[in-house]
């Protein structure tokens, strides 16, 4: 066993000698392998050396060769770019020299229908002036591309004015009442475009216009422009004037049948009411006269006053002013038709104003627009101040004749122009002060003679004269309150008009007005509820001197009856007028008991006449009655008192129902009440005087005394005030 373990160790030895000697001897054939291939890359190595030390040899070779030939040929191309541009250069300034030849043709044929072209013909003369200026300013080729120059601007500003005087056409009427036309019925409102000039020229006009400030260095086209249409826009509203006096007589006021065309499922528009004058008042007066009080018969602005018959007439008025107003109407349709012209012209020049400024900032440098559009402007808005200063002209020589329905003229007018202001204000924003206060000026014109007028109106009320032959002989409505109350039922459509009319004249400290600052509390609230007060107080005004000349005119009468039904029937007529109308809500303002007051004046005026009745039945009272006892013979004294009673009483009767059949009482409610009233009293006690002579033998011939029965009495009170029995 010893000599086995000493044995295997030995065998390790030998083979890891073996395997050690394998590996040296793989190592080194490794080893030979790599040797061989480092020479190999060494030969290459050398080859490669070789290889581009002849490739850089011959580099340098072909370098010194080519840069030579490099160099010359960058020198021929820069000589050649040289000679390119001398060329151009010299084929530029040529151009210069023949620009007047080449655009000669287009030039002497105008810019009309080729405007680009042209405008490009311009600009190379531009640039040629610019060359001489530059480079030759003695030479004599600046001269002609000069004149041909200033020849082109001349016919651009030629074409300028050529195509707005062609294409600048007034507005048509028809047009200019839809664009101021408003439609109550309609929520949306249909804006009416108005187009002046057509798009493409309007696009030249610009271009022309731009041309000639930039280039041109050239304002007076502005006044081409602004003299053009300020022409236009003065035809504009002269054609609406025009068209208002051919249509408006007959037809009414015109709107455009184009606004029916659009609006086919509309309803018609309302119409606007009519300026009313107190010529047209007077009229109806003459209608009055000659179909009754009620209005029956023939056509009427004013509600006709309940209880008027128709068959009474007022005598007083119908010779007088069928022969003064016989041709009142026609003058008056010419004179309202005149009216609306000018309010509608108001209006036509704010839109047409408007339409123009639009317009002319398209055309117009801004910096120039402001001054260019008040000079545009200004002859048809003189024209409209000028008509205006002769309507207030007119009122004022008609207020000198002691006309004041001449007022009723400016009415209409002042309140379009005072609603329309802040629109007009904002429409000459921007143009001079003396522009922007033409209109404030007319205002305050129509407002003094406006008031001036009210006041010598109220005067005149008070201070007309009793003339004899003017009052009406059946005691009816004078003409003074007839045409008192009329003429302040004209104020109504124009209550905050008058009212602001009469503040501005500082009535207010006249009239002593008080106002509770509790009432209002803004200024615009607290200045209408002035100016109601004022015209309350006005009205008042008015009425208390009609009633004191009134009552001066009754004592022309002779009979005392008569004056009473004067007065009567003129204070009926003034409280049924307030009644049916909104002029007692004004008086009521600043006199809260007038209606109580007027009843209260018509009542005694009732009761004044009813005492012209006491001389017929005093006769039938027992003042002097004989006393008797039946059967006993009365004495001749005795017999002859009650003969004389029958007499006094058939005799005044007789005399009162012939006197006053011939008076008038226009209201049938009144008429019916005096009547009534009237029988009832001397029935009854003629009834009572009969019965207590019913058993009385007077006389032989009791039916000479006993000539009526208390029926036929009745009937005959019952014809009173009927002109007609």
């Amino acid at each position: 066993m010893g000599i086995t373990s000493r044995m295997i160790p030995t065998e390790d030895a030998s083979a890891r000698k073996r395997e050690i000697e394998e590996k040296l001897k793989q190592e080194q054939e490794t080893l030979s392998f790599i040797r061989e291939n480092l020479e190999k890359s060494d030969q290459l190595t050398k080859g490669m050396v070789s290889i581009l030390s002849s490739f850089e040899s011959r580099l340098m070779q072909l370098e010194n060769s080519i840069i030579p030939v490099h160099k010359q040929t960058e020198n021929l191309q820069r000589l050649q770019e040289n000679v390119d541009k001398t060329l151009s250069c010299m084929d530029h300034v040529i151009s210069y020299y023949h620009v007047a030849k080449d655009t000669d043709r287009i030039i002497r044929e105008g810019p009309t229908g080729r405007l680009d072209e042209y405008l490009a013909c311009i600009a190379k003369i531009q640039k040629a002036v610019e060359y001489f200026q530059d480079n030759n300013p003695d030479s004599p080729e600046l001269n002609t591309v000069k004149a041909r120059f200033e020849k082109g601007k001349e016919l651009l500003e030629a074409e300028f004015r050529s195509l707005l005087t062609r294409y600048s056409k007034p507005v048509p009427p028809i047009l200019i009442l839809d664009a101021i036309s408003v439609d109550e019925e309609l929520e949306v409102q249909e804006e009416v475009v108005l187009e002046h000039l057509p798009e493409a020229v309007l696009q030249d006009i610009i271009c022309i216009a731009g041309w000639l400030v930039e280039y041109g260095r050239n304002q007076d086209f502005m006044n081409v422009y602004f003299q053009i249409r300020s022409n236009q826009l003065d035809r504009s509203i002269k054609g609406l004037k025009d068209h208002f006096r051919k249509n408006s007589a007959s037809s009414g006021i015109l709107y455009s049948p184009a606004i029916q065309t659009k609006r086919k499922d509309t309803p018609t528009k309302k119409a606007p009411k009519r300026p009313g004058t107190i010529r047209k008042a007077q009229n109806l007066l003459k209608q009055y006269s000659q179909h009754g009080l009620d209005g029956k018969k023939g056509g009427s602005n004013l509600t006709p006053l309940e209880g008027y018959d128709h068959d009474l007439r007022v005598k007083h008025l119908s010779d007088a002013l069928t022969e003064k107003h016989g041709a009142a109407a026609g003058k008056d349709d010419v004179l309202d038709i005149e009216i609306d012209s000018y309010i509608h012209c108001i209006s036509a020049f704010v839109k047409l104003a408007q339409s123009e400024y639009a317009l002319l900032t398209e055309i117009i440098p801004e910096h120039h627009q402001k001054k260019t559009f008040d000079s545009l402007i200004q002859e048809a808005l003189d024209n409209l101040m000028l008509e205006g200063d002769n309507i207030v002209s007119a009122a004022r020589r008609a207020i000198m004749r002691h006309d004041y329905s001449a007022v009723l003229t400016i009415f209409p007018i002042l309140r379009h122009l005072k609603m329309n202001k802040s629109e007009f204000d904002s429409t000459l924003q921007g143009t001079a002060a003396s522009t922007k206060n033409k209109l404030p000026t007319l205002i305050t014109s129509m407002e003094t003679i406006g008031a001036k007028a009210l006041e010598e109106f109220a005067d005149s009320i008070k201070n007309d004269p009793d003339k004899e032959y003017n009052m009406p002989k059946d005691g009816t409505v004078h003409e003074l309150t007839s045409n008192a109350i009329l003429f302040l039922q004209q104020l109504l459509d124009f209550h905050e008009t008058a009212g602001a009319m009469l503040a501005s004249q500082v009535l207010g400290d006249t009239y002593n007005i008080p106002l509770d600052p509790r009432e209002n509390s803004s200024a615009s609230s607290y200045t209408s509820d002035f100016n109601k007060r004022l015209l309350s107080t006005y009205i008042c005004k008015v009425l208390g001197n009609l009633q004191l000349n009134l009552l001066s005119k009754s004592k022309v009468y002779e009979d005392s009856a008569l004056s009473a039904i004067f007065l009567h029937n003129n204070y009926n007529y003034i409280l049924k007028s307030l009644e049916k109308s909104e002029l007692i809500q004004l008086v009521t303002v600043t006199q809260k008991k007038a209606e109580t007051s007027y009843r209260e004046l018509i009542e005694q005026q009732i009761q004044m006449y009813q005492r012209s009745w006491q001389k017929v039945t005093e006769h039938l009272t027992d003042r002097n009655m004989p006393v008797f006892q039946p059967g006993t013979k009365l004495k001749d004294k005795e017999r002859q008192v009650i003969k004389d009673k029958f007499k006094g009483f058939n005799d005044g009767l007789e005399e009162l129902c012939k006197i006053q059949k011939g008076w008038a009482i226009p209201d049938k409610e009144q008429r019916d009440f005096i009547r009534q009233a009237q029988k009832k009293v001397v029935s009854d006690a003629y009834r009572a005087f009969l019965q207590r002579c019913a058993n009385i033998s007077f006389t032989k011939n009791p039916e000479k005394y006993h000539k009526y029965r208390p029926e036929e009495v009745e009937e005959m009170i019952e014809k009173l005030f009927d002109t007609s029995a």
